[in-house]
């Protein structure tokens, strides 16, 4: 019997998906077949058929994949702002809309070094280390920093900042660092799921993907609250606070943020669908020194 092409294995990997409720089904099954072969996905056009092994590979991952274990999981990696993250069981899988969180910190940070300033950058609850590294790769000349507590979650971290030149510090964000340090740039994709919603929040998400980097108290807001306050500490006058949040949080984050005399120019932001994912505000200068 002749070897299988890849859009045979792909339209049939794509119906097995299909069938078991996966949201991306074409999407998955292509990034599987590409593992599976090793190869970039630019590079499955070239591919004529392909062998035992191979397709055995590939049909494993795909039941692995029908069980509802994160594709990243599967193949081991996932991708952030072009930058390649070794990711598994223990950490959170970085996900697109964070890109624009990553993207205000950068641009942040650009402006500072072209301002001849040298950026200091703190990345709270890291996890894999996506926006600080993003930001270290983006802006030459930042100091980046990144903070995680969860130990599972840390190796991760260490694995894709290795090298990279952020500091990676354990412990809890809303302690870590403890030196009087003062950053530049605070930012932050923190839990903050309800508990309550667990039952609508998909299952590949709540039985994969570790519960403290999605949860937070039964509003979801328990930690990110606390960070508002937490960034006021590590912010150096007219610094700049990022963080991310949950579609419904937009009134509560803002208005806790406006009724405190710590921030200014507190702006809340879409994601690319339109719905709100991110606030930005600036620690508030006495005496008027951020322009």
């Amino acid at each position: 019997m002749a070897d299988p092409s890849p859009s045979l294995l792909l339209a049939r990997a794509t119906r097995q998906l299909t069938t078991a409720g996966i949201e991306t089904p074409a999407a998955d099954a292509r990034m599987l077949l590409c593992e599976a072969l090793r190869i970039q996905p630019s590079q499955l056009i070239r591919v004529a058929s392909v062998n035992a092994d191979d397709e055995d590979r590939f049909n494993q991952m795909v039941d692995r994949r029908r069980s509802g274990e994160p594709a990243q999981y599967i193949i081991g990696h996932a991708w952030f702002r072009g930058l390649r993250l070794e990711v598994g069981p223990g950490v959170f899988i970085p996900r697109l809309e964070t890109e624009l969180v990553a993207e205000q910190s950068i641009q942040e940070a650009r402006r500072l070094v072209m301002s001849g300033a040298c950026p200091s950058v703190i990345d709270l609850c890291t996890g894999t280390g996506a926006i600080a590294l993003a930001v270290a790769s983006e802006v030459p000349g930042s100091r980046v920093s990144a903070v995680e507590v969860d130990d599972a979650a840390l190796t991760w971290t260490r694995r894709n900042l290795c090298d990279s030149g952020v500091e990676v510090l354990a412990g809890d964000a809303l302690r870590v660092p403890d030196d009087g340090r003062r950053f530049d740039v605070v930012v932050t994709n923190p839990p903050y799921l309800r508990r309550s919603d667990v039952s609508s929040i998909p299952g590949e998400v709540t039985e994969h993907e570790p519960d403290l980097a999605l949860f937070s108290g039964d509003d979801g807001l328990d930690l990110p609250l606390l960070l508002i306050g937490r960034a006021a500490e590590l912010l150096t006058p007219g610094g700049l606070f990022v963080m991310e949040h949950d579609e419904t949080q937009r009134e509560e984050l803002v208005a806790a943020m406006a009724t405190s005399d710590m921030w200014e120019q507190i702006e809340d932001h879409d994601d690319l669908a339109g719905r709100p994912r991110f606030v930005t505000a600036r620690r508030r200068c006495k005496d008027g020194c951020h322009g």
